[in-house]
């Protein structure tokens, strides 16, 4: 009886396999980001919410302010992918010319391999870093915060190999497994009077990046690997020389997941930034992956460069940060219902917090299909992607200096340097 039982539990025990790993599968993709964050929308325009409601009479308003603000910067509406590399440009100084420079030697597959090096260590690094923290570039003698100034802070440490073990402009798991707490705050000039939010947060990203990418080799190499290698994995997707962007996103995910900390797990698969909230019915959870989003908008270029034509943006979605959740509290497309929400601080996986994010996605592409509606263009002159750059975070940021000292975000969140 005891092997017909055991023999019995076999389709069972498969079964509820097959189940978990589908719904992992899901909850990695963008369809169920809108999905999710669609349900979230339908609660809050029912009523039901405790914290927020939506108001969609304004969205022409807040189309308005965007495009406003995407003449500014674009005159011509040719406005870049919204990634990480805009924000090595800033200021106008030649930065990246200063990178082509040191990759000159490398064959194109290489610089697009350390170029993937890059952009995925300081997207890691890319959280909030709060309203008092600065870094002084010395080659320009300008001073930056916040997004801006982690990227250049990053550059930087990039140029100099302080995340490669042979001090070389790469990244490898033997070089980050060595870099200290102490050192990366060096490097980011963190001290008692320029302090860095979740500093902490960010150098055990690092420490976990180096540990998964010895645990992926088929991802990342064999010996000292690297998470540029994710270039030839990407390679080995193509499909008549094209790559979608989920397929992008979905390596990503795969291949960046265990880095996350303290996050919700389904059969020891963490699930990175995926949160709970009550109005999903069956197991209430609401994806957002905004970092693995917005990381896999910053790969697309060095793809781009090596000849690959990048189809399908549009099936990525806006990216729910405060920027962009902020264009929308402080536009009126969102409303508190009671002001004491935007008196206290709320952590990342609070019911508001996880509200205010699912709204923002959903809100960005309403927004994003207003503006193309407004300024005559099509989804393909003008994926959503180019609407974040010109557009939504752009606006969040100007309308948040306008309205609050430091320009900071309507919400405040306790972050611990891996989700804002």
């Amino acid at each position: 009886m005891e092997i017909r039982r055991r023999i019995s539990d076999v389709p069972q025990a498969t079964a509820k396999t097959q189940r978990e790993e589908n719904q992992i599968a899901y909850l990695r993709s963008p369809i169920a980001i809108r999905e999710r964050c669609g349900q979230v929308f339908a609660w809050v325009c029912e009523g039901k919410s405790h914290y927020f409601s939506c108001d969609l009479a304004q969205l022409g308003r807040v189309a308005d302010y965007v495009i406003e603000v995407m003449r500014c910067d674009y005159p011509n509406l040719q406005v870049p992918f919204h990634s990480r590399w805009r924000h090595f440009e800033v200021g106008g100084v030649p930065r990246l010319d200063q990178l082509n420079n040191q990759l000159a030697e490398l064959t194109s597959l290489e610089r697009a391999i350390a170029k993937f090096d890059l952009a995925i260590v300081s997207v890691l690094l890319d959280a909030g870093a709060g309203e008092v923290w600065r870094f002084y570039e010395q080659s320009t003698g300008l001073s930056w915060g916040r997004s801006e100034g982690l990227a250049i802070a990053s550059l930087q440490m990039f140029f100099q190999g302080g995340f490669s073990s042979k001090n070389l402009p790469q990244v490898d798991a033997l070089g980050l497994q060595a870099l200290t707490a102490a050192e990366l705050a060096t490097q980011f000039q963190v001290n008692e009077k320029n302090p860095l939010v979740g500093l902490a947060g960010r150098w055990s990203l690092l420490q976990k990046l180096g540990q998964v990418l010895v645990s992926s080799p088929h991802m990342f190499g064999g010996e000292n690997p690297r998470p540029g290698n994710l270039v030839n994995y990407l390679l080995d997707k193509l499909e008549n020389g094209q790559l979608a962007a989920a397929t992008v996103l979905s390596a990503v995910l795969e291949g960046f997941s265990d880095i996350w900390p303290g996050r919700l797990e389904i059969t020891g698969v963490n699930l990175g930034d995926v949160w709970q909230h009550p109005s999903i019915a069956d197991d209430h959870l609401v994806p957002f992956h905004k970092l693995s989003q917005w990381l896999t908008y910053s790969l697309l270029e060095p793809l781009q460069e090596l000849g690959l034509e990048i189809i399908d943006l549009d099936a990525l979605t806006g990216l729910p940060e405060y920027r962009n959740g902020g264009l929308c509290l402080d536009l009126g497309l969102i409303s508190v219902k009671d002001p004491e929400i935007l008196q206290l601080s709320h952590s990342v996986d609070s019911e508001v917090i996880v509200e205010w994010r699912a709204l923002t996605v959903i809100l960005l592409d309403r927004i994003a299909t207003t503006v193309r509606e407004n300024l005559g263009m099509s989804q393909e002159e003008l994926p959503l992607v180019k609407i974040l750059q010109g557009g939504t975070w752009t606006a969040g940021r100007k309308i948040a200096a306008e309205l609050r000292t430091s320009g900071k975000s309507p919400l405040a969140i306790d972050s611990d340097g891996t989700v804002f």
